[in-house]
């Protein structure tokens, strides 16, 4: 099982790369693969809805993000990993899901195959210092339709509310093992 999976934190060796390490503990106990990929350190450009991969299925954009389309195909499991800002998914995880209409249009415009694997399942990780009922809802909507554009369904996620400082998860030691089994199952399903 080939899992990709995308922190798009700021923040390094923050809640979320925890969690991820944790994940990636339980991809490992099954024999996955896994790569992680951080966005905030890639040189991706901002979608401006040119048109251009609505006819020619490829972006206008000679940057950073041409090599994950390729990864993206080749995954059977992809994480979207990102704290909550106001709502929703950060700046650098947005801008990445932006350029994902470059799969959407393949997918539904030009009628192109994303991947060969069938089966692929895409999965949200995500933290919020928040503990509202509703804090993940936009993160969730987003990061589904992501996932439908990299023709994968959306399979489940892990969220944890209430984590306010840098370091938080350390002290939530049931969330910890949460996150080893919740690789485990992703790796197994």
């Amino acid at each position: 099982m080939n899992t990709l999976i995308f922190l798009g934190s700021p923040r390094k060796n923050g809640n979320s790369a925890h969690l991820l390490q944790q994940i990636i503990q339980g991809i490992e106990q099954t024999g996955g693969e896994w790569e992680l990929i951080r966005l905030p350190e890639l040189d991706i450009h901002a979608c401006i809805a040119c048109g251009s991969c609505e006819k020619t299925g490829e972006c206008v954009f000679k940057d950073d993000m041409q090599p994950l389309y390729k990864k993206i195909g080749r995954a059977d499991r992809i994480i979207i990993a990102s704290p909550i800002y106001f709502y929703s998914v950060t700046a650098q995880t947005k801008v990445f899901i932006d350029r994902c209409q470059t799969l959407w249009s393949r997918k539904y415009i030009l009628k192109q195959a994303i991947s060969t694997h069938k089966d692929r399942r895409g999965y949200l990780v995500s933290v919020a210092a928040s503990k509202g009922d509703r804090v993940f809802e936009g993160a969730q909507l987003t990061v589904r339709y992501a996932f439908d554009a990299m023709d994968c369904s959306y399979a489940g996620d892990l969220l944890v509310r209430g984590l306010d400082k840098r370091d938080a998860i350390a002290d939530h030691a049931a969330e910890l093992q949460r996150a080893v089994n919740f690789g485990l199952n992703l790796s197994r399903s």
